[in-house]
C-alpha cells in the first residue's frame, strides 16, 4: 500500500491535487524507500514501546509537548500543549495524561479523538538537544484520582487525556541543529 498521493487524488472535498508544472510525485512506498536507503539498525532499535528513565527523565522537564490528531476521515490537528516540567502525568511504564488547561475552547484534538483514538506527542526542552516522540491511542477522561496533582495555579483540569503507548522514540537532534531553534541570534526580534 502506497501513502503517495496520486496526481488527480481528491485531497479535499470537492478539491483536486495537481502536481505544479514540471514536479515528479512519488509514486510508491518502494520508490520512496529507493530514495531514502534502508534505515540504520540503531535507528530502528531506538523504539521501544515502555518508558525508560531517560524517557521519564526528560518527560520531567518538558515544558512543551505537540499532540497530533487526526479525525475519522483523515483530517489533521497539531495542537501545542505545554506547563510547567513535568506537567505530563506519567501513569505507568505505558501510559501518559496530560492536563487540559485553560486555552481557546475550541477543543479541535479532543473532537478528533472522539472519533479517532490515534495521536502522536512531540515533546522539546528549551535548549535541549532532545526531541521525543511518543504514539498511542488516547482516551479523554473527565475526572480521576489524579486530577488533583495536575492542579495549577489552584485550578484542577476539566478534562485529561490519557494516551496508551504504542511507541516511543527519541529522536535524532539534526533538525534542531539545522533550525537553530535554540540559537537566540535566529530568533526574530521581539514584538514582532
Amino acid at each position: 500500500m502506497s501513502n503517495a498521493v496520486p496526481a488527480a487524488a481528491t485531497v479535499a472535498p470537492g478539491r483536486t491535487w495537481d502536481p505544479p508544472a514540471g514536479s515528479v510525485p512519488l509514486q510508491s512506498a518502494e520508490q520512496l524507500r529507493e530514495i531514502l536507503g534502508t534505515p540504520w539498525p540503531l535507528v530502528i532499535d531506538k523504539v521501544h514501546d515502555e518508558l525508560t528513565d531517560a524517557d521519564l527523565d526528560l518527560l520531567a522537564r518538558a515544558p512543551f509537548c505537540v499532540v497530533s490528531t487526526s479525525d475519522g476521515e483523515g483530517n489533521c490537528d497539531t495542537s501545542p500543549r505545554g506547563g510547567e516540567p513535568g506537567f505530563t502525568r506519567v501513569l505507568d511504564p505505558r501510559t501518559l495524561a496530560l492536563p487540559d488547561l485553560p486555552g481557546n475552547r475550541r477543543g479541535d484534538s479532543f473532537h478528533n479523538i472522539l472519533s479517532n483514538p490515534h495521536v502522536g506527542l512531540l515533546y522539546l526542552i528549551p535548549g535541549a538537544m532532545t526531541v521525543l516522540r511518543v504514539n498511542g491511542r488516547a482516551r479523554i477522561l473527565t475526572d480521576a484520582p489524579f486530577f488533583d496533582g495536575m492542579t495549577v495555579k489552584g485550578r484542577r483540569p476539566d478534562l485529561a487525556l490519557v494516551v496508551d503507548i504504542d511507541e516511543i522514540y527519541l529522536h535524532c537532534p539534526a533538525s534542531l541543529r539545522r533550525s537553530g531553534l535554540w540559537a537566540p541570534e535566529t530568533w526574530e526580534a521581539a514584538g514582532r
